[in-house]
């Protein structure tokens, strides 16, 4: 079990492919849609800012502390996003799911439920893991609605555990899937995917 390997997962929306320096200009362009980057309550790149960002996820990839992939979508073709596994515990057989973010274009569409679904399947399917757990800011209540909608339970809300960039204190809710929990999550997910045209 390679927790640190980086498989390219194929699904029907959407392809997770190993992240890469080649990304740059295309995960660029997908964070300006909407100046996505300004979003308040997120840690996003500028457009400027990918390249960089880019490279320290490589570089933390290289230390063992996370996956990253960026996520393309099958209709055209294009890079519109980034995924991640943090906090990998392999002993402990744990991971979060994290660092996640689509362009506008991307959202709603079913993209993130699939790459979810391509996610939480490696994790269980092939490391084998007992929990999988998904983090999101307090305040970001679609990301709170997309995470319950997977089928996650809250396990808490940890009070201001982060110093944000402005200085605010930032909370964050912290949800689980547990290896038992996965099957039905899966159906569910797979249910929910195959309405999507």
């Amino acid at each position: 079990m390679d927790f640190l390997a980086v498989p390219t997962l194929e699904g029907r929306l959407a392809v997770l492919e190993p992240l890469s320096v080649g990304h740059t200009d295309e995960l660029a362009e997908a964070i300006a849609e909407d100046e996505l980057y300004d979003t308040w309550f997120t840690r996003l790149p500028t457009p400027d800012g990918m390249r960089a960002d880019i490279e320290a996820k490589l570089a933390r990839h290289a230390a063992g502390l996370a996956v990253p992939w960026a996520i393309r979508r099958v209709s055209d073709g294009r890079a519109v996003g980034v995924t991640t596994f943090l906090n990998i515990r392999p002993a402990d057989r744990r991971l979060e799911i994290g660092s996640t973010w689509l362009a506008s274009s991307a959202q709603g569409t079913g993209i993130n439920k699939e790459a979810k679904l391509m996610l939480l399947g490696r994790a269980f399917d092939d490391l084998h893991c007992v929990a999988v757990e998904i983090r999101t800011h307090w305040h970001n209540r679609r990301s709170r609605a997309a995470i319950a909608a997977l089928g996650a339970k809250q396990d808490g809300v940890l009070r201001n555990h982060d110093i944000w960039r402005d200085g605010t204190l930032r909370d964050v809710v912290v949800f689980s899937i547990i290896e038992n929990e996965w099957p039905t999550v899966r159906l569910g997910l797979q249910e929910s995917l195959r309405r999507v045209r």
